[in-house]
């Protein structure tokens, strides 16, 4: 099935050309289903990429999703036109009286900032209570898994003294889980952060698992019992260039630019990369979308607001 995006979304055509099934509002209006609804909190400055890859992953489900661009404040995004924001995206004031069955909270390249010193940190904190009177399940990425953590729990984040950057194997903790049904054993998945949360961190919240670790790069995936918050401390989402793209930037900066481990063949970045992760990021979103939204959201979204309930009949 498809997902709804607004017509001209630059998102579009790049899904249509991988031959990725998008619908328009007029098609999906003449359909008698009632769709997800998902919101996607993109707070990462090229904002168009990160759709495209959010887009992708989500439309690989049988499905169908309405899918809401939020933006966080009206500052002008570096890396994306005005215009662009003014046509796509929601303020959240305007859909704070919504209620979603998932939402997508992305990374944000604010390694080094105490939370609180982030210029949005009031409203951040204000969206993190919101989704849990009108949200069924939130996917928190990166940098935003990181402050739900600090945020909910009160668990902070260590900073790593260089950028940990690459593509990790990681293991499988809990093959029953529903976040992990159709995995291997053993997974790779990139991850680009300077944060670090360890495991036992993670394990001591009540009611909250990690679920899959990497020696390398520590915990990866975690949920809550009731899998309204799931932790994704990587880069399922990302493309087959962006960590080589991001490498290229921080050597342009000036910054110490730290190879990607694993990336590269023989750590090379005269050589092309080596794709190992898209498959099972692909299957957890679709897992994710399955059984933490789809088969837990109530059918009449006003009976959200706290509480997990079952799905009925369509």
């Amino acid at each position: 099935m498809p997902i709804r995006i607004p017509e001209q979304l630059p998102a579009q055509d790049v899904l249509l050309g991988e031959n990725i099934f998008t619908m328009d509002s007029l098609r999906a209006a003449n359909q008698d289903i009632r769709p997800l609804e998902v919101g996607i909190l993109n707070l990462m400055p090229n904002k168009i990429e990160t759709e495209v890859q959010l887009l992708r992953l989500l439309s690989n489900t049988p499905l169908q999703i309405n899918v809401d661009l939020i933006r966080i404040d009206n500052l002008a995004p570096k890396h994306t036109p005005q215009s662009h924001m003014d046509s796509f995206y929601h303020d959240f004031s305007s859909v704070a009286s919504k209620r979603y069955d998932g939402l997508i909270v992305t990374g944000a390249p604010l390694a080094h900032l105490d939370y609180r010193q982030v210029k949005y940190w009031d409203t951040m904190a204000e969206i993190l209570n919101w989704s849990e009177r009108h949200v069924q399940s939130t996917l928190y990425l990166c940098w935003a898994a990181h402050a739900a953590m600090f945020h909910f729990f009160n668990v902070e984040r260590n900073l790593r003294e260089e950028k940990l950057s690459g593509v990790f194997e990681h293991k499988v903790l809990n093959p029953h889980h529903d976040l992990l049904r159709g995995f291997d054993p053993y997974f790779y998945a990139p991850h680009s952060r300077f944060g670090h949360i360890s495991c036992d961190a993670y394990s001591g919240v009540k009611d909250l698992s990690v679920l899959a670790r990497s020696d390398q790069a520590g915990a990866y995936l975690a949920a809550t019992s009731d899998n309204r918050k799931v932790f994704v401390t990587g880069h399922p989402e990302y493309d087959p260039e962006t960590l080589h793209e991001e490498f290229q930037r921080d050597q342009q900066s000036g910054q110490p630019a730290i190879v990607p481990q694993n990336y590269y063949p023989n750590d090379n970045p005269e050589r092309e990369p080596l794709v190992r992760w898209r498959s099972h990021g692909s299957l957890l979103f679709t897992n994710w979308l399955n059984y933490c939204v789809y088969q837990n959201t109530p059918y009449d979204l006003n009976l959200l607001a706290g509480h997990a309930g079952v799905r009925g009949d369509k």
